[in-house]
């Protein structure tokens, strides 16, 4: 994959002629839009609202909450976080989300996950209102998302956010996906599978490889462009990547380093851009954009209650 360097602000170069994707520019981007629109509402009298319901105390899914309440102000959202004990009840949280679905004056809806074991998760995901699932996680915007129906659906944030990235990504070394060989790795119901989907859309020759995969190295070298989303840390290795591939890494694990932690991903980020054209760092990559794509899937949500159209990205 090699062509001339078209649109460089995002992409910054590494030792060795590879790319690495800045997802925060992205995100930046993707946020400004998302403002500006949310005004255009406002101007109408319509302040897109986004509600997050988090049961328990998990810290990790505190500062998840955090920083979208956080995203959601900052995008002159209307914003509204309900903190609801650990020994919720399924019940309880039901009662909410019908609650949240009648109010007119909340768009999108999320629901932190992972949920306490004693609440059934797709209980509570497929009680959300499908317009109103900013996750994209029901099961309406998810057999919308495979019939190609995007237009219509609300699509997962994550692979949202990463196609974003692939089609910047691919435009910058002056690439079209049509026709290119894409392979994720995962099949996940919040990633790899729609994230497959995404790919297929944009006439790329899709193969999703998982654990049971045969020579999964052999499958992931023939990759012009490859998502790794399996949560194993830096899994990929260098000799995984075909020269020129676009590398797209959604894993984010924490490991120990020198008495403390780090972050890496399921990729093994200094081996890979040996390889790679262009490659999302951990953190930094797709981790901004999930965020920025909460806050547009809230927006087009906003949108489509108002009869507006919604921005593209």
């Amino acid at each position: 994959m090699t062509g001339a360097m078209t649109e460089p602000s995002f992409l910054v170069p590494l030792p060795g002629g590879a790319f690495s994707i800045d997802g925060k520019a992205a995100s930046r981007g993707v946020l400004a839009v998302v403002t500006e629109a949310a005004r255009g509402l406002a101007a109408r009298g319509v302040r897109p609202g986004l509600a997050v319901a988090l049961v328990g105390e998990d810290p990790a899914s505190q500062v998840y909450v955090r920083n979208k309440g956080k995203a959601a102000a900052e995008c002159g959202f209307h914003s509204v976080q309900h903190n609801l004990a650990p020994q919720t009840s399924e019940a309880e949280l039901l009662a909410l989300i019908a609650r949240l679905n009648a109010d007119d004056a909340i768009h999108g809806i999320l629901v932190q996950l992972p949920l306490p074991s004693h609440i059934v998760a797709p209980n509570v995901l497929e009680a959300i209102a499908p317009h109103k699932d900013v996750d994209g996680f029901h099961p309406v915007n998810v057999g919308l998302t495979a019939i190609g129906g995007t237009a219509r659906a609300i699509v997962p944030c994550t692979p949202a956010g990463a196609m974003i990235l692939i089609d910047k990504a691919a435009a910058a070394l002056g690439h079209s996906l049509s026709g290119k060989n894409a392979v994720v790795i995962g099949r996940s119901n919040i990633v790899g599978k729609p994230m497959a989907q995404l790919l297929l859309a944009r006439d790329c020759t899709v193969t999703i490889a998982h654990s049971r995969t045969r020579d999964l190295p052999a499958v992931a070298r023939g990759a012009d462009i490859l998502v790794a989303a399996v949560g194993r840390p830096e899994m990929v290795r260098g000799d995984w990547i075909g020269q020129g591939a676009i590398v797209i890494d959604v894993g984010i694990n924490r490991i120990p380093a020198e008495g403390k932690t780090r972050l890496v991903g399921d990729v093994a980020f200094a081996e890979a851009a040996a390889n790679a054209a262009a490659i999302t760092p951990v953190p930094g990559g797709v981790g901004p954009m999930t965020i920025a794509m909460l806050m547009s899937n809230t927006l087009t949500a906003a949108c489509r209650a108002s009869g507006v159209d919604a921005p593209a990205f």
